[in-house]
């Protein structure tokens, strides 16, 4: 669903004489009730598939022995594992985990965008590790409002890069929901503020710096949300897994590179006006230097397990 490691949407972030991307870091018009027709920041599905091998390549599959010990212990309904994906987006987190969990499925997805929601429900996998039936079905809605109470029998919750774009109150609601529910969460891919260049360049930092205030406006997270919810799940009662979930980007990712560097330098110069000028020529290297494949990236994020009790109660 987020932007976390970049940039949502279809409009264009361009600063004056700059190279311009196809995907703009936007908000979620946070405290503001707004209407499911209004609109809205969208995530382009070309962003989102571009993005989605190296999510594949990146999410900890370190994380997934201790949840199957986990899924196995819990109470399961007669048509197996009931799933719930938050901020779905293209159903990149189900076609990434559906395959390596044994057994009947059936996936709820969940987000705001309907074309999104029909796209992954599409493209749904539609079978399990050991061969089992994968089944979909779709809800349209603000993921920051979910309740206990729509996530009753629910086995499993999911995300992929949505932490950052949640406030603390909305972390600890869904920290709560979990635990109501008695189920477990995966949450992948959260941004953690921290990128690293080969070969450097002195602007690297400042211009990170910049990106992680545009994380942080209004009452939005960023890097900080990890160590929100880490702290939301335990006081809940969860037990909770942290792993390192990079991005390793290389010239054989030269196009996701490009397209997150113009959406990752873009949101900077939005927060800081002052960068424009240097944060032009800054891009325009580093595009030239990723072009000629001399360029590597690794953006940092963390992926996260829950492991709420069966009832809510301690792990």
């Amino acid at each position: 669903m987020s932007t976390s490691t970049t940039p949502p949407g279809a409009a264009t972030t361009k600063t004056p004489g700059q190279e311009t991307g196809t995907i703009r870091l936007g908000d979620r018009r946070r405290g503001v009730d707004v209407d499911m027709d209004d609109d809205v920041t969208r995530y382009a599905p070309e962003w989102l598939g571009l993005r989605e091998g190296v999510d594949a390549v990146a999410r900890a599959s370190e994380l997934l022995d201790p949840l199957r010990i986990r899924l196995a212990d819990l109470p399961q309904p007669d048509n197996g594992l009931v799933i719930h994906d938050l901020g779905c987006g293209t159903g990149s987190m189900g076609r990434w985990l559906a395959p390596r969990l044994d057994g009947p499925q059936h996936w709820v997805l969940h987000d705001r965008d309907p074309y999104l929601l029909h796209f992954a429900a599409v493209n749904s996998p539609r079978a399990a590790a050991d061969g089992s039936h994968v089944t979909v079905e779709t809800q349209r809605g603000d993921v920051a409002r979910l309740t206990s109470d729509a996530l009753a029998g629910a086995s499993l919750v999911t995300a992929s890069a949505l932490l950052d774009v949640l406030t603390g109150d909305e972390i600890e609601a869904l920290a709560a929901a979990c635990a109501g529910a008695g189920c477990p969460a995966l949450l992948t891919l959260s941004v953690v503020g921290r990128v690293e260049f080969t070969p450097a360049d002195p602007l690297d930092a400042e211009i990170t710096d910049a990106f992680n205030a545009h994380q942080r406006r209004g009452e939005l997270l960023g890097p900080d949300s990890v160590t929100t919810a880490c702290e939301a799940f335990a006081r809940h009662g969860a037990t909770v897994r942290l792993h390192p979930s990079a991005w390793r980007l290389g010239p054989d990712e030269a196009a996701l590179t490009a397209e997150w560097l113009r959406g990752w330098v873009g949101a900077a110069v939005e927060e800081r006006p002052e960068l424009a000028s240097r944060a032009d020529a800054y891009l325009r290297e580093r595009l030239a230097a990723c072009a000629a494949g001399e360029l590597s990236v690794v953006v940092h994020h963390s992926d996260l397990l829950a492991l709420t009790g069966p009832t809510g109660g301690t792990a």
